[in-house]
């Protein structure tokens, strides 16, 4: 019996690191071709509705604000739309204080619309916005975001010179310093990697709604969100997979670090995995199940790797299978990672890598389980 175990688990151990390589290397050779979008002198004329989806973030609504409005763009091109998610805080009274010095901020408040319970607040918040923007290009970024000088520029430039309806765009993480704030960092990155790599190639696995741009019109052509409005998350990549079914070959990515989205990581591990589960709990609605099987593939490599060092205590010889698989993954993920990292001006955070990588194989599989079968916490509201 112990030999035909064996068997089994190198057939297993071939297929999942087999399969896992090729992915990764794939994702590499699509992010290597990537070539940074170089803005054309064209004039600034498209006219830009931000919307900001809000709950109790009075420590960085101002800032956040400030950012857009410090863009080197026409004021009278753009508005910006806070969405206050039944805040308890004074995110509003901000808002408002705000409104008094600048004309082109508008503050739209939930309350006045919703008064049963809802399961995705923030799509029913930039539902609102977007009913009442004036403008036909819509962006969204969250509130704890800061946006670079030229974000308006970078993203007017690239509307007049694609075809595209929907633009995703990159978003990095602050690092303090700390232990978790370097796994977000380095976590993030990756991730922000592979969405770069997939939407350029057409593949449109992920996006992020801190930093996203689609028109109006798009929008409206999909039913918005109708369809996957009772879905906690996914304001962002399942609406931008409705937008892609029905206008094939017109979503775009905004590659460069000019348009790169600051946004800070969660303060603890409870925010992080909360944060994570809440990403992971989309995956199985997605209507490309090409990513469905992707993700699959990584859970289970990940999942492999935890049960690995539970069967070395009975039998010793899977320790060293569970060794190579990780060194193997290790070396593999860094050369993807080493491009990735240059992009994003974080190639020091490297070191740190091969460290990261019990926490990661961990989180993974706990986030993974936990979003398909478990519950979270969001800005204080329990989602199942």
């Amino acid at each position: 019996m112990s030999g035909v175990i064996i068997i089994i688990n190198i057939i297993l151990i071939i297929v999942l690191a087999g399969g896992y390589a090729v992915l990764i290397a794939y994702y590499e050779k699509l992010f290597k071709k990537l070539d940074i979008f170089e803005p054309k002198a064209f004039a600034p004329e498209t006219k830009f509705s931000v919307i900001i989806p809000a709950r109790n973030e009075e420590d960085n609504i101002e800032k956040c604000i400030l950012s857009i409005l410090n863009n080197d763009y026409p004021h009278e091109l753009f508005e910006i739309i806070i969405a206050d998610d039944f805040s308890t805080d004074t995110t509003a009274a901000i808002v408002k204080n705000l409104q008094q010095q600048h004309n082109n901020i508008k503050l739209v408040q939930l309350a006045d619309f919703v008064g049963g319970k809802l399961n995705s607040y923030k799509k029913k918040a930039i539902e609102l916005c977007i009913e009442r923007a004036a403008n036909e290009w819509i962006i969204t970024t969250d509130a704890d975001c800061l946006v670079p000088q030229q974000w308006l520029s970078y993203y007017n430039s690239y509307a007049q010179h694609t075809d595209a309806v929907f633009v995703a765009a990159p978003v990095m993480f602050t690092n303090n310093g700390s232990f978790i704030s370097i796994f977000q960092s380095l976590d993030f990155i990756s991730l922000q990697g592979i969405t770069a790599a997939s939407v350029s190639a057409g593949f449109h696995s992920m996006c992020n709604g801190a930093n996203l741009a689609y028109s109006k019109a798009a929008f409206k052509a999909v039913n918005g969100f109708k369809g996957v409005d009772n879905i906690a998350s996914g304001d962002d990549m399942l609406l931008m997979h409705k937008i892609q079914k029905q206008y094939p070959g017109k979503i775009g990515y905004l590659f460069t670090p000019e348009a790169i989205v600051l946004t800070a990581p969660m303060p603890d591990w409870k925010g992080f995995i909360n944060q994570r589960i809440r990403w992971a709990s989309k995956a199985t609605s997605y209507q490309d199940k090409r990513i469905f099987w992707v993700l699959l593939l990584v859970y289970i490599f990940n999942l492999y790797l935890v049960v690995l060092p539970v069967f070395a205590i009975f039998y010793p010889y899977y320790f060293i299978i569970w060794f190579l698989l990780v060194f193997a993954k290790t070396f593999i993920e860094l050369d993807f990672m080493r491009p990735v990292a240059t992009f994003f001006a974080q190639r020091k955070m490297l070191r740190w890598f091969t460290i990261m990588q019990p926490f990661h194989i961990t989180y993974t599989v706990i986030s993974g389980w936990l979003g398909k079968f478990g519950k979270y916490e969001w800005k204080k509201r329990v989602v199942k």
